[in-house]
């Protein structure tokens, strides 16, 4: 379904990121193809090419660019990233320009728990097109996306919804994502837990919209006279 939805998009010039799922020599054929580049994730869905690409990293030794340590969503978080073309022409897999290796280290700030996180990858990207830091920040930006999505799944099981037919598929992501947008515009609290606190209230939620007498701003009593 990948190749169907990347024909009806202008994607020349562009750098199109998959998670492993989608590592597939197809789908790096048609993106070079149409003018643009791929950065895909490597897991054990393709073992040789995975394994490959661990093994060459095995002993990497000082990274070849490091982010500074920064704070976001309670957790203290550095990445580095280490890049290579040396499996260029040994791998069976369509333009590679280079293949890297991400490690993300991350503390939690509430419980001090530390955790480290490690991601091959390939892209076509020559290393005069794409730097190390680039490519992690085209890596950083596409788990950007993916936040959005893991909140419409986590709070709407969005992925199992058996809506499937008309434009009933399409109108329900347009109201659940209408509906992040409206809670983080207007609640101090994570979507989850708005959610929670208006779930099967009907008054509370008209409440929240300003849709009731009781919600709405009250005029002062000098403009009350006035009028």
């Amino acid at each position: 379904m990948a190749i169907p939805l990347l024909e009806a998009l202008d994607i020349a010039g562009k750098t199109i990121t998959a998670d492993a799922l989608l590592t597939q020599r197809k789908i790096a054929e048609h993106v070079v193809a149409r003018g643009a580049h791929y950065l895909f994730i490597a897991k054990d869905n393709q073992p040789t090419l995975a394994a490959d690409i661990r093994l060459h990293f095995a002993n990497r030794g000082e990274p070849d660019f490091r982010e500074p340590l920064s704070l976001a969503h309670g957790r203290l978080e550095a990445r580095a990233i280490w890049t290579s073309t040396a499996l260029n022409d040994y791998l069976d897999f369509p333009h590679v320009g280079q293949v890297f290796v991400i490690e993300r280290q991350r503390i939690d700030k509430t419980t001090g728990k530390a955790s480290t996180e490690v991601v091959y990858g390939l892209t076509d990207h020559s290393p005069e097109s794409a730097s190390p830091k680039r490519l992690l920040a085209f890596n950083r930006d596409h788990w950007g996306i993916e936040a959005h999505h893991y909140i419409l799944d986590w709070n709407w099981d969005e992925d199992r919804c058996r809506v499937r037919t008309g434009h009933g598929p399409e109108n329900m992501t347009r109201l659940r994502r209408f509906a992040v947008g409206l809670i983080k515009a207007k609640s101090n609290d994570s979507v989850a837990a708005t959610i929670d606190k208006l779930a099967r209230r009907v008054r509370r939620v008209f409440d929240y919209l300003l849709m009731t007498d009781n919600a709405k701003p009250r005029a002062s009593r000098s403009a009350a006279a006035v009028g």
